[in-house]
C-alpha cells in the first residue's frame, strides 16, 4: 500500500520573531515493511541553517534556524511511503512466556538485548508506580506467552478507556489518565508501556500516521488525519512487534512509522526556540491519502 503524507504545521506571532532554532522530526523512518519513496521538507520563510541528521534512536532529524523576523512560521513536510504487510505475528515466537523475556533481558549480554534495555526503565513521561503496575499485572499471568499478555493489555485498554481529546493535554500525567480512563492515543501509548515496563520487560513508543475514513457517504476533508501513537515490545531473537491500543489491532499495512522512542519527548514532531514573537498560535493539519503504485 502506498500513501502520500502532508503535514502542515503553522506558528501566527502577535509580534516578530528575530530568530528562532527549531528540530523537526517529520521524515518517515526506514524499516522492514516501510519504505520511504520520497520526502521533503518546506520551509516558510527560507531558513538560514538547515542541518539533516540521525538521533540517538535512529529517527531522522531536520535542524533549521531563520535570522530573519516574521509573524508567520510555516513548516509543511511532504513523504511519499510503501507499506507492505507485516509478518503475522502468531507464525512464530508465541510460545515465549513473558517471565522467560523478562529473565533474559536482566541475564543476556547479546548487543540487541542490551541496547533494548533501555527501554525497561522510567523515561520523561513515564514512570512506573504501584497503581499501573497493578493494573497491567491482570494481563501478564504467570506461564502466559508474552504476545498473548501484550495483545490482552491492548484489548483492555481499548475496552477500559474512552478516547476524548478535550481530557488531556501533553502534560497531563499517567495517574490522571488511569484513574479517569480517558485520553488519547499518546495516553494509551504511554499506559501500555508503563504497564510493561511494570513487569520487567521492553516497550517503545511509536509515532506516526494513521489514514482516517469518512463516514460513508461523506467526502473525506483535507487535513482531517492527524499524528497518531502506539507502542512496540521487545521479542528476544524476533525484534520490535507494534501494538495500536487506540483501535485495539496490531498494525499491518496502514500505520505509517516516523519515528520511536522511550516515550513523546523523544519523538516530538516540532520543537524549538523563539526569541520575540509575543503569543502565537498554532494549527496543525495531516492528509493521509492512499496513491497508485
Amino acid at each position: 500500500m502506498n500513501y502520500r503524507v502532508i503535514h502542515k504545521t503553522v506558528y501566527e506571532y502577535s509580534g516578530p520573531v528575530g530568530l528562532c532554532h527549531n528540530e523537526a522530526r517529520l521524515k518517515p523512518r526506514e524499516i522492514p515493511n516501510q519504505k520511504c519513496l520520497n520526502t521533503e521538507i518546506e520551509i516558510e520563510p527560507f531558513p538560514t541553517d538547515y542541518l539533516e541528521r540521525l538521533d540517538f534512536f535512529g529517527n531522522r532529524i531536520d535542524y533549521f534556524s531563520i535570522q530573519q523576523p516574521h509573524e508567520k512560521l510555516i513548516i509543511t513536510a511532504t513523504s511519499e511511503v510503501s507499506i507492505s504487510p507485516q509478518q503475522n505475528l502468531f507464525e512464530f515466537g508465541n510460545d515465549l512466556v513473558w517471565e522467560g523475556v523478562r529473565d533474559r533481558l536482566r541475564k543476556d549480554l547479546a548487543p540487541e538485548i542490551l541496547k533494548a534495555l533501555q527501554y525497561t526503565l522510567d523515561s520523561p513521561m513515564i514512570t512506573v508506580n504501584e497503581a499501573l503496575a497493578a493494573y497491567g499485572q491482570t494481563s501478564f499471568q504467570p506461564g502466559q506467552p508474552l504476545i498473548a499478555s501484550v495483545r490482552d493489555l491492548m484489548h483492555r485498554i481499548y475496552t477500559d478507556f474512552t478516547y476524548d481529546p478535550e481530557f488531556t493535554t501533553i502534560a497531563t500525567p499517567l495517574a490522571e489518565v488511569l484513574e479517569h480512563r480517558r485520553g488519547v492515543c499518546q495516553d494509551f501509548a504511554h499506559l501500555a508501556i508503563a504497564c510493561i515496563r511494570a513487569q520487567g520487560l521492553a516497550a517503545r513508543y511509536v509515532s506516526g500516521y494513521l489514514e482516517t475514513l469518512p463516514p460513508p457517504g461523506k467526502k473525506k476533508l483535507v487535513g482531517s488525519d492527524a499524528s497518531h501513537a502506539w507502542f512496540s515490545v521487545y521479542l528476544p531473537d524476533n525484534g520490535w512487534f507494534d501494538f495500536d491500543p487506540t483501535n485495539n489491532k496490531m498494525p499491518t499495512n496502514q500505520h505509517i512509522t516516523v519515528a520511536w522512542g522511550r516515550d513523546f519527548s523523544d519523538v516530538t514532531p516540532l520543537k524549538g526556540v523563539a526569541f520575540g514573537g509575543g503569543k502565537h498560535k498554532l494549527n496543525v493539519s495531516v492528509d493521509v491519502s492512499k496513491i497508485s503504485g
